[in-house]
């Protein structure tokens, strides 16, 4: 009888037990906040979410039709949806052979002087809309650079100075090491990688949704 009774704990015990091993990582992935949408963790990259806000890093050439394209629809679409809760940066990648840095410098230069949002829209009308995508001389860059509201001795001196081309250059090799391989492409938050058929409006709302939602459960 009591050895009946031990085989019989013994029994409860290896039920619990199993139990266990199978309860545990079905519990850990219940209350892991799971993103959705289509992308790519780069394990190698890390994190830079701080809660209630993404923070959204886009790599574009100037002169990507693409790249324009997305700043008309998606990126306005972002700011709509989520407001000050995505932070939006863009990083220039230059995808298009035989095309001068120039702009490059003049959104890196803008950004300096705390304009950087506003060279930019000015610079993808300038070469897609105005069809100046040539050599942007020093007359023409005086324009531009008056449009943004910015003084123009001070800009040409920060271009000569060469730290917007450093950065520039920062910049290009940032997206050659997490393998940016198209335009326009996104990094969210440090380490989520959105491009080629992924960089859709609706599947970047949709991650971005999914991540503030994940902020607000915690």
């Amino acid at each position: 009888m009591n050895g009946r009774t031990l085989s019989m704990g013994k029994f409860v015990l290896m039920v619990v037990g199993v139990m266990g091993v199978f309860a545990a990582p079905f519990s850990a992935q219940a209350t892991k906040p799971e993103l959705k949408g289509k992308f790519e963790i780069l394990k190698d990259e890390p994190s830079t979410h701080q809660p209630g806000k993404v923070k959204v890093i886009e790599f574009a050439d100037f002169y990507c039709p693409h790249c324009h394209h997305f700043e008309e629809t998606g990126v306005p679409l972002l700011q709509k949806e989520f407001g000050n809760k995505v932070e939006i940066t863009m990083v220039g990648f230059p995808v298009i052979p035989g095309k001068l840095p120039t702009p490059f410098d003049m959104h890196e230069q803008a950004k300096l002087m705390g304009k950087g949002d506003r060279m930019k829209e000015i610079l993808f009308r300038t070469i897609h809309k105005d069809k100046v995508d040539g050599v942007l001389d020093r007359s023409i860059r005086s324009l531009l650079i008056k449009e943004a509201g910015l003084d123009v001795t001070a800009f040409e001196a920060g271009l000569e100075s060469g730290k917007p081309a450093k950065l520039f250059e920062e910049g290009r090799r940032w997206g050659e090491r997490i393998k940016v391989s198209s335009t326009p492409s996104l990094l969210l938050d440090g380490n989520i990688k959105v491009d080629g058929a992924n960089m859709t409006p609706e599947n970047v709302i949709t991650i971005v949704r999914s991540i503030l939602e994940a902020d607000a459960k915690k």
